[in-house]
């Protein structure tokens, strides 16, 4: 499986793709950090970020996009430009057809140095280990996108299939509940035919029974 990582930014926005799984040792494909200058409009910026995405989905054909979930910080103007960047991201990644995870910065730290808590140069050190490169990956911007590849790599999987099992729990669970409702129903209408049935016949008897009271009675008159 082949995943592009997003370190999503505006004057920094970090690129990497590796290739990998379960059991699968890991591949760097490739990475880099996007710079956008602080001088040029919002919209400038984000179309300098979105060509960007758009050439490394059509060269490197990733299976997955990950792009890390954005938090509110106490620098709100920061977090919308991350913010931003990211959704640039998952919205190109949508118009090539190539799946979508956002991940939290501590379910990557977890995934790659198994602490949450890990520092950036934990995470790097990690990085640099894991992908057998000579030299860590520069900026921190880089391997904080190349540690969100990995992270999907190894809980992607894991996600999907819980949501797989999920989904399918539900759907057996509907089609119990419908098989109920539809055994509640015949059960309904056996019912409902059977008291037909019995009202018919109780009409039957009393109409016999009339019959017979009125031929006594004339055979009384006839004496």
């Amino acid at each position: 499986m082949r995943v592009l990582g997003v370190d999503p930014g505006l004057t920094r926005c970090g690129i990497g793709v590796v290739e990998g799984g379960p059991g699968v040792p890991l591949r760097l494909i490739g990475s880099t950090v996007v710079t956008t200058p602080a001088s040029a409009d919002i919209g400038s910026r984000l179309l300098i970020l979105h060509e960007q995405f758009d050439e490394w989905l059509r060269r490197y054909e990733p299976d997955a996009v990950a792009v890390e979930r954005v938090f509110s910080q106490h620098n709100v103007r920061t977090v919308m430009g991350t913010a931003q960047a990211g959704a640039v991201a998952i919205v190109c990644a949508a118009r090539f057809g190539v799946l979508v995870a956002l991940h939290t910065p501590s379910e990557v730290k977890a995934a790659v140095t198994g602490s949450g808590r890990a520092d950036k140069a934990q995470v790097t050190h990690m990085v640099t280990r894991l992908l057998r490169m000579t030299d860590p990956p520069r900026p921190a911007d880089a391997a904080d996108a190349l540690a969100l590849a990995i992270c999907h790599l190894w809980r992607g999987g894991a996600q999907a299939r819980l949501a797989a099992a999920s989904t399918a729990a539900a759907g057996a669970a509907a089609a119990g509940m419908a098989a109920a409702d539809a055994g509640a129903a015949g059960m309904a209408a056996a019912g409902a035919g059977a008291a037909g049935s019995a009202a018919a016949s109780n009409a039957a008897a009393s109409k016999a029974a009339a019959g017979a009271a009125e031929r006594a009675a004339q055979a009384g008159g006839v004496r």
